[in-house]
């Protein structure tokens, strides 16, 4: 490609520079190209995508700065574990998390129910009477691939205003995070098997392994919400940084 065909491709850069970030994110959050798969080399980009070097290390750069890519110094890129969530110990917006890998974020609300609360519902918010509860099912992507699957339930003696929300524009965790302060979160991790219905929600094979981040808050001692995350364990990592007490 001469001087000038390269030029007029990155006149509409920013578009081609989303597009490497797009193509080679999801080939990484897909699990085609697994932990330690080589990158192609800069050369090899700037081929496939007929744009200059410029563009093509911008992209990479990103790729690396989101936790997606490690660079190697005369050896090339390779793709680190995709996804790093601080969630242990912090409340975080998925729609940030996203966005910092240089995808587009996307919200699905998949179901909602006000009902009288179950014995199971009263357990997992830890109430100690029968009250009315809604409950969510919502999907958060990234890209074009579902990122996480959410099912919530909001405690509506806490939080009354939910039961006239639909949730349909906005994902309930920052809509409660805008509306209650929480003084008190409870998390819980484990591993799972994706059963078929969170296997077709994250469009991943049944039995594949997941880990599940669940989560109570507490506002003045009154609980407000039980929500339960689940991500393919493969695209997905925690981190926490502690510090000794005293």
């Amino acid at each position: 490609m001469n001087a000038v065909a390269i030029a007029d491709a990155d006149t509409g850069g920013g578009s081609l520079h989303q597009r490497i970030l797009s193509d080679i994110s999801e080939k990484i959050l897909s699990g085609a190209w697994a932990p330690g798969h080589r990158i192609p080399f800069e050369h090899e980009l700037t081929d496939q995508y007929g744009c200059s070097r410029m563009t093509v290390n911008k992209a990479l750069s990103q790729l690396a700065k989101a936790g997606l890519i490690e660079r190697r110094r005369r050896s090339g890129s390779f793709v680190r574990q995709p996804q790093s969530q601080a969630a242990v110990l912090e409340i975080h917006d998925i729609r940030i998390e996203v966005e910092a890998l240089g995808l587009a974020y996307r919200y699905e609300r998949v179901a909602r129910h006000k009902r009288r609360s179950t014995t199971e519902d009263r357990g997992l918010l830890e109430l100690d009477a029968a009250g009315s509860v809604l409950a969510l099912e919502c999907r958060h992507f990234a890209g074009k691939r579902p990122f996480a699957h959410e099912q919530r339930l909001i405690n509506l003696a806490a939080v009354p205003g939910a039961a006239d929300e639909e949730f349909l524009d906005v994902a309930p965790g920052p809509w409660l995070i805008g509306r209650v302060p929480w003084s008190e979160a409870e998390h819980r991790i484990r591993a799972v098997a994706a059963d078929r219905h969170i296997a077709a929600a994250l469009d991943i094979g049944a039995g594949a392994p997941c880990l599940v981040v669940e989560r109570r808050t507490w506002s003045a001692e009154h609980p407000v919400t039980h929500v339960r995350f689940t991500y393919a364990a493969e695209s997905h990592t925690l981190v926490a940084r502690f510090r000794p007490q005293g």
